[in-house]
């Protein structure tokens, strides 16, 4: 995917302006089971106006009985499924534009779009939406990506549609840059976790 706003340069500022841990020392919420918010973080500039699209995309909601295990063994269901039915496909070569937030057309979509259209299938099905959070990351080769984040009692698990298997988000090997406010999901918050963001060497 492509964003509007250099991820890159941003979480370097982000990271100059966060307090940092000292050499040697391991980050606060290194080995946590769950994602940590380090500051308030602009939302990705196409994301703005998707809260009045689709009101399930920022609301919040009531815990229900989810069917078939729980709600791990509903995101993985919905998570394979949408990634064997949706079609990937560039904002460039759909919408013309480097950078378009929509749920998928009939062509398909690229990873914001498809994030979103899992957490449309979970929240239909019961799971809490304030529990579900679009994140923006770094993949393993350092490009931008987005994916959706599924908070379970176990832990923040991610659904991507570069694989069907269902993480938790400390064995992506992705670098967690923003992230939806869980209480607020209409606001972003900078998370900054993950093997590419070397905090201990930030503040040499």
């Amino acid at each position: 995917m492509s964003f509007s706003t250099p991820i890159r340069l941003c979480a370097a500022l982000l990271l100059c302006a966060l307090p940092l841990a000292p050499a040697g020392a391991a980050p606060a919420t290194a080995g946590a089971s769950f994602l940590t918010a380090r500051a308030t973080a602009s939302a990705p500039r196409g994301f703005g106006p998707l809260c009045t699209t689709y009101s399930w995309l920022c609301a919040t909601s009531s815990a229900r009985d989810l069917p078939g295990g729980g709600a791990l063994a509903l995101a993985r269901s919905v998570n394979r499924q949408v990634n064997a039915t949706t079609p990937q496909i560039s904002d460039l070569a759909q919408y013309g534009v480097p950078d378009h937030w929509a749920l998928p057309t009939a062509r398909g979509g690229d990873c914001e779009d498809i994030a979103m259209l899992k957490k449309e299938r979970l929240v239909m099905a019961g799971y809490p939406a304030q529990d579900l959070l679009i994140a923006t990351v770094l993949d393993r080769t350092g490009e931008n990506h987005a994916v959706l984040v599924a908070r379970t009692a176990m832990g923040d698990f991610v659904l991507d549609n570069l694989r069907d298997a269902v993480l938790p988000w400390q064995r992506t090997r992705y670098t967690f840059l923003t992230m939806q406010n869980p209480s607020r999901p209409s606001q972003w918050e900078a998370v900054l976790e993950g093997g590419m963001i070397p905090l201990r060497l930030a503040s040499n």
